[in-house]
C-alpha cells in the first residue's frame, strides 16, 4: 500500500474511536503514520486515492463509515490551499482521534500556521473522545516493499 510509494518512518498504534455525529455506526479505527517520499503532495495525494479506491472506498454521507480514509494531516513545513489539497489538514488540529495518535509519534511537531506543538493541540481540545489501544498499525505494511525516499510526510492519518 503505502510501501510503495513511501518509506514509513514511524506509526502509532490503532486507536479505536466512537463516532460522533452520526452515533448509528460502528466504531472508527484511526492511526497516525509519519512517513518519508520523492512524490510531490500532489501525486502522493493521487497515489492515496488509488488505495482508498482498491478497498472500495464509499462514502455514503459526511462522516459515514468508509472502509478506508486516509489523509494528509502535514507534508513538512508545507502551507498549501488548492481545491484538491489543502496543507496542513484544515481540522485536524480539533480531533483527538487524530491528536492523539500523532500525539504518540511526534509530541513537539509544529502547526506551521498555528505555531503550536501536537502536544499543545491536544491540551486545548476540551472534549476528549474515547479512545482505546488496538494494536501497532505497522504489521499492515510488512509486506510491501519499500522505496528509497528522501522528503518526509509528517502525520499522515490513517482512520
Amino acid at each position: 500500500m503505502l510501501r510503495k510509494v513511501s518509506d514509513t518512518l514511524t506509526s502509532s498504534k490503532l486507536y479505536e474511536t466512537t463516532p460522533s455525529g452520526f452515533s448509528k455506526q460502528p466504531a472508527f479505527l484511526n492511526s497516525v503514520c509519519k512517513l518519508s517520499t520523492q512524490l510531490t503532495p500532489w501525486l502522493f495525494l493521487h497515489r492515496v486515492k488509488e488505495i482508498e479506491n482498491n478497498f472500495q472506498r464509499h462514502r455514503v454521507f459526511t462522516n459515514s463509515p468508509r472502509t478506508i480514509d486516509i489523509d494528509i494531516l502535514m507534508w513538512g513545513d508545507m502551507v498549501l490551499e488548492s481545491r484538491l489539497l489543502t496543507i496542513p489538514h484544515p481540522r485536524f488540529h480539533e480531533r483527538m482521534f487524530v491528536l492523539d495518535p500523532l500525539f504518540e509519534i511526534s509530541p513537539t511537531l509544529m502547526h506551521p500556521l498555528l505555531n503550536l506543538t501536537v502536544g499543545e493541540m491536544r491540551q486545548i481540545v476540551q472534549k476528549k473522545e474515547a479512545l482505546e489501544i488496538r494494536s501497532s498499525l505497522a504489521c499492515l505494511f510488512q509486506q510491501i516493499q519499500i522505496v528509497n525516499a528522501d522528503q518526509e510526510v509528517e502525520g499522515l492519518g490513517l482512520n
